[in-house]
């Protein structure tokens, strides 16, 4: 369990060395030496005992494999110099990882990429419960990936059931990203920041596949527009001549100008019409 250490003021000890050295050149002055050399081994020992904590920094004291305390106030300061001390920074920091390949919900293979934002809550975890803690986190952070990716699809396309999918999911897949990888750092006395999504393709060797199977889902969804539209153009265009009695047209002739009108609107390319010039009939 962490525990703060208050370390005692440095410039109060920086006093005593400057009166060890006062000390050591009266002794070489005055015909002293074995006097003065006890004094330098002393003003060396008390010089190891300084340390700078920077803002957000810390530092953990271990003495003798014994954990005494972390120092979280930045300054200037003084501890045992028999201490062992393993500073570690409390700032946040990004993790923008490699896209790496996963197999989504229904096994399609895809890109993901993700930025996380973390920092050191608890110096004691992430020093002394797993052997490196930054590697720690670069390495669940990969495996919640992959779990996150086996929950939703990439896409509605084959599992229409599916509402929420990595695709189109938004905030609701990046915060059971978020608490994914939280449960998992958090030995490590880790907070999770943030955690978003930013990179989400179809891995390269189906990536065409994918590409043309939503080009074709687009280009059905268009024609069925593009229908509707003309049942409802070529319907208003023969109760129109009806009411109006500009023409006269039996069945036959109804289901000619029908298949024309269909001919006309739904095609891919312009008409070419050609003209009659005799009789209808």
């Amino acid at each position: 369990m962490e525990k703060m250490y208050r370390a005692g003021s440095g410039y109060a000890f920086v006093a005593v060395e400057i009166v060890l050295l006062a000390l050591i050149v009266l002794g070489f002055i005055s015909g002293n030496p074995i006097p003065a050399v006890v004094l330098i081994l002393l003003f060396v020992f008390f010089a190891k005992g300084f340390i700078i904590v920077n803002p957000n920094e810390s530092a953990v004291l271990v003495l003798f494999g014994d954990y005494r305390g972390t120092i979280k106030n930045n300054g200037f300061r003084w501890v045992n110099p028999f201490f062992i001390r393993k500073k570690i920074s409390l700032r946040a920091r990004n993790l923008d990882s490699e896209p790496i390949k996963v197999n989504d919900k229904i096994g399609n293979p895809v890109m993901i990429g993700v930025v996380l934002v973390w920092r050191v809550r608890e110096t004691f975890k992430a020093a002394f419960d797993v052997n490196d803690f930054e590697h720690f986190v670069t390495i669940q952070t990969e495996a919640a990936i992959r779990k996150l990716a086996g929950l939703y699809p990439y896409d509605n396309f084959e599992d229409h059931e599916a509402e929420i999918t990595l695709r189109s999911g938004g905030e609701e897949v990046n915060e059971e990203l978020e608490r994914e990888v939280a449960e998992r750092v958090a030995i490590a006395g880790i907070e999770v920041m943030e955690a978003r999504i930013n990179y989400l393709a179809y891995a390269q060797e189906i990536a065409q596949a994918m590409l043309k199977r939503q080009q074709a889902t687009a280009i059905v969804a268009a024609r069925f527009k593009i229908v509707e539209g003309a049942v409802g153009m070529v319907e208003m265009a023969l109760d129109e001549l009806g009411k109006k009695g500009i023409v006269e047209l039996d069945e036959e002739k109804k289901a000619t100008m029908v298949s024309n009108l269909m001919v006309v609107l739904c095609g891919d390319k312009e008409a070419t019409p050609v003209v009659n010039t005799g009789s209808i009939y």
